[in-house]
């Protein structure tokens, strides 16, 4: 089985005080540059993502920590990997010490 689908738990960055860069902009760039990089490697072109995403902002701490487990538990359930944290296609950046999970 391949993976199908990818879920993003992300923070948005400040463009200037008080400003952020809106969600679908972030995943409208998100999207571009993964097809990007994923036709090259497969050597293909055209479209890669569906147009519609499934965002959602997330609002405290409690509600992170279940996103996250969905994500990395994703995998598993799928039958890609025993271990979420293991499966190669999960990768974590900045949050070293900072996830309950």
């Amino acid at each position: 089985m391949r993976a199908n689908h990818v879920h993003v738990l992300a923070t948005s960055l400040q463009q200037t005080a008080g400003a952020w860069i809106s969600l679908s902009k972030l995943v409208q760039s998100t999207k571009r540059h993964s097809a990007k990089e994923i036709n090259a490697v497969r050597e293909t072109r055209g479209s890669l993502w569906q147009a519609e995403g499934f965002d959602r902002i997330v609002r405290d701490r409690a509600e992170f920590d279940e996103k996250a487990r969905y994500i990395v538990n994703n995998a598993v359930k799928a039958g890609l990997a025993t271990d979420g944290w293991e499966y190669d296609g999960f990768w974590c950046e900045g949050m070293e010490g900072e996830w309950d999970g």
